[in-house]
């Protein structure tokens, strides 16, 4: 798609979304095209997701969906450089950001490009974000269709009060109508998640977000580690769990990860991994929580 297309196509998502309603014909004629053209334009907009409303036979309002979504006039076009740098930060996020399949989506749709195509993953978790965000928002239930839990490894219906979000949509805290207890599940193990439009939240009073620690573990009492890294170890870290880069301090030439922690088993899986580029430091309890790991799962 050429340049002067894509801010033609920019322009007319302003004019849909702004106050004055303007026909088919008058938006033809502001950005010097066809009658035809802004129909079909209009079905795009359909085609990626926005809500295109009638308001007479060829009058048409645009709106977004989450209502937090960005307003068009904030929108803004890149070349097709541009776009391709764009989406290599994109894919620098980590894998399970329920966001990034869907923002690399609106780039290929965009910029028609296939390298950026070929980059966007199959499944897009927009939908699955949106029904939660409309949860959280409506106080309402919502059932987490097919769930791939961690912990107790089955896959079965959960049914849950969305009360928010973790960083980058990865995670959402919900109360668990089954045992009763807040949890945090993953967004990209949701299958499908359904709103039950008739069931308000009747547990908000017990609604607690816990702590929730670069590796992605949560509980009540944090736990202090801190760890001297090599290159190789702090790089590794930085990619697989990006947060941690606000915990990393460089001391005399040396990496030094100090964080607390909620549960040693995230940051041991990590450590175990890399312990041939790494040092514990005062951190007895850590040590003992990792010697007792090697002993038990290593040493077979």
């Amino acid at each position: 798609m050429d340049q002067p297309k894509i801010e033609r196509l920019l322009r007319l998502m302003a004019l849909m979304s702004g106050s004055v309603d303007y026909t088919v014909d008058e938006l033809a004629a502001r950005l010097e095209t066809s009658y035809r053209s802004i129909y079909r334009y209009i079905e795009t907009f359909k085609e990626c997701g926005f809500v295109v409303d009638k308001l007479a036979p060829n009058i048409y309002k645009l709106k977004s969906t989450p209502e937090d979504y960005p307003e068009f006039s904030n929108l803004v076009y890149f070349s097709d450089e541009e776009a391709h740098l764009v989406n290599n930060l994109i894919d620098r996020l980590d894998p399970t950001n329920a966001l990034k399949a869907n923002l690399q989506k609106k780039l290929a749709i965009i910029y028609d490009s296939t390298g950026i195509a070929d980059l966007v993953d199959g499944r897009s978790l927009r939908n699955i974000v949106e029904t939660l965000a409309r949860g959280i928002r409506l106080k309402k239930k919502v059932v987490l269709k097919n769930y791939e839990s961690g912990n107790s490894h089955t896959v079965r219906n959960r049914y849950i009060e969305p009360f928010g979000f973790t960083t980058n949509y990865i995670d959402v805290w919900g109360y668990d109508l089954e045992d009763g207890r807040n949890k945090l599940f993953k967004v990209s193990r949701i299958e499908e998640a359904l709103l039950v439009e008739e069931e308000d939240w009747e547990n908000e009073t017990k609604h607690e977000k816990q702590g929730l620690d670069v590796f992605g573990m949560s509980g009540r009492t944090p736990l202090h580690v801190r760890l001297k890294l090599g290159v190789m170890a702090k790089n590794l870290l930085v990619e697989e769990h990006p947060l941690a880069e606000n915990e990393l301090k460089l001391e005399r030439g040396e990496w030094i990860l100090d964080t607390d922690v909620y549960n040693y088993a995230g940051i041991c899986r990590y450590y175990v991994g890399v312990a041939s580029d790494a040092r514990i430091l005062d951190s007895p309890d850590f040590e003992a929580y990792v010697a007792e790991y090697v002993a038990k799962y290593l040493k077979k």
